[in-house]
């Protein structure tokens, strides 16, 4: 997770609460001196989008439909492994179920371009919006970000102060996209009785509204590490053991997984997890629900985390035997 902070000397932090949108002007502005030894960078040239090729490919569809009187879409074929043109490579049958994201890099990427942090920030809520889409289209169920660890509580207080309504008001533009448009369900993990009582009631508000879309499940990992979920679910376990309704030989682990605060999702388990920036490690994240689940480590910053990158990933997914253990088929 990009770790940031407002004294330029201090370690990068997650690139948290850059979910959806820039804080408004009233928001207070993170601004960070850019380092003299940091070279600028170009930016990359631009690309045909990958969301582009999807509106094309569904225009194309709905002409087959039109002409032919059925549907002929290129993506109900799932057997022979046949994608339209811009998923060249992979099956639709092997796409991950669900995908998480540790989403770093945010301040880095301003810092390379001489721009101040917030400009990071705002670059990597585009970053998120565009997994939205196309997770959306790929029709991948679950997609988990990383927004703010319990970790973070121990930053100096302006910043989680900034952090927190730069959360609460992109949530608040956000919703009604993801309500009428979208059709996203949102929810959130973690112990969010520590964050502001606005917050919260937001929080609450965005579950029940969202309950019903079914297009794709967002779960927002906020004041969430995977040593906290652990510790949460043994203290529920504990209580029913005090009360008697279970006795210690009962506990197993299926017992504990069913107390993971990622039981709010039919796929608790990601299959996929991303990490942007090139740091190889999974900063207290899903230290249960990660057992078996792939790693792809890219090197791209969180903010030039795009289309065709996140198709690398998944084209790497897709090229590795999962044996959970097992012995190998080949």
């Amino acid at each position: 997770m990009q770790f940031f902070s407002l004294h330029s000397i201090m370690a990068a932090v997650p690139s948290p609460f850059n979910l959806f949108h820039p804080p408004n002007s009233h928001i207070p502005s993170l601004h960070s001196k850019p380092s003299s030894h940091v070279p600028r960078s170009t930016l990359p040239l631009p690309r045909v989008s990958v969301h582009q090729m999807l509106v094309e490919e569904d225009e194309e569809e709905d002409r087959h439909r039109n002409e032919n009187g059925n549907d002929t879409s290129l993506r109900s074929d799932v057997d022979s492994g046949g994608f339209p043109h811009f998923t060249v490579g992979l099956r639709r049958d092997l796409l991950p179920k669900h995908v998480a994201v540790i989403m770093d890099g945010n301040r880095r990427w301003a810092r390379l371009r001489d721009l101040p942090v917030d400009s990071g920030y705002e670059a990597g809520a585009r970053s998120l919006r565009v997994l939205v889409d196309v997770c959306c289209k790929l029709r991948i169920p679950v997609l988990t970000v990383f927004a703010f660890s319990t970790d973070n509580w121990f930053r100096p207080k302006v910043e989680i102060e900034f952090l927190m309504s730069m959360f609460e008001k992109g949530v608040r533009e956000e919703l009604g996209s993801f309500i009428s448009r979208e059709d996203v369900q949102i929810s959130f993990i973690g112990d969010t009785s520590k964050l502001p009582g606005s917050l919260q009631e937001l929080i609450a508000n965005v579950e029940e509204s969202t309950k019903n879309n079914s297009r794709l499940q967002l779960v927002v990992a906020v004041s969430y590490s995977g040593q906290y979920d652990v510790v949460q679910a043994c203290r529920k376990i504990a209580l029913k053991v005090k009360d008697g309704v279970l006795m210690p030989e009962d506990i197993s682990e299926s017992l504990i997984e069913e107390e993971l605060e990622t039981n709010c999702t039919q796929f608790p388990y990601p299959d996929l997890l991303i990490r942007t920036s090139g740091e190889l490690r999974i900063s207290n994240f899903f230290l249960w629900q990660l057992a078996y689940t792939e790693l792809f480590f890219s090197q791209s910053l969180w903010p030039d985390f795009g289309e065709f990158e996140f198709l690398e990933a998944l084209r790497a997914f897709q090229s590795r035997q999962r044996r959970y253990g097992r012995e190998s088929n080949q």
